[in-house]
């Protein structure tokens, strides 16, 4: 009704995140930038954190229409999940083939993912990992998350990560057990 009203083209204050609707506010330019370079040829781990409604994944949207040349994403939006799950997830959203006739097991995901992720980098392509609301991490996958940062070649890193989430995540981060990969 007020949408007639107003003369507007579509239903305003939706909830969803639309990145037609960004305000690039001095803070989103920099939180862009910062994901930006986490897609570039030395991005290994990015880390964006921001209170619920800030606008962390409109901006991660806003990074996805952005034409990246040589760059495969996959994005994780339920992160949790168990170990396999997760490393699954990744493949279903990078297409990795891997026996799917059963349960794989973590290992022959792995090993899958490693295969591809080689793949891409003789062909001179760099995959991101996106992970929304990583504050929801299980430890056990937040593990797993790095022990992928250990898929590599002699020069770099075949996986670049990031971690968009709300400040718990920090807090995640922090935990003793979780050093190395906070590290």
């Amino acid at each position: 009704m007020y949408a007639q009203f107003f003369n507007l083209r579509e239903m305003p204050f939706s909830i969803t995140p639309d990145p037609a609707y960004l305000y690039m506010s001095p803070r989103h330019q920099e939180a862009l930038g910062h994901l930006l370079y986490g897609t570039g040829q030395y991005g290994g781990f990015v880390q964006l954190t921001g209170e619920v409604g800030t606008g962390k994944t409109t901006v991660v949207r806003t990074l996805l229409e952005q034409k990246l040349e040589g760059v495969e994403v996959a994005m994780i939006h339920n992160p949790r999940q168990s170990e396999r799950e997760f490393v699954q997830s990744i493949c279903d959203e990078l297409r990795v083939e891997y026996d799917n006739t059963g349960t794989p097991s973590l290992k022959a995901l792995v090993d899958a993912l490693n295969r591809h992720l080689l793949a891409n980098h003789a062909a001179s392509k760099r995959t991101v990992l996106i992970i929304d609301e990583a504050q929801n991490l299980q430890p056990g996958v937040l593990e797993q998350v790095r022990l992928l940062t250990n898929l590599e070649t002699h020069k770099e890193k075949l996986l670049r990560i990031m971690l968009v989430g709300q400040p718990e995540l920090s807090g995640v981060l922090a935990r003793p057990e979780l050093r190395q990969l906070a590290s």
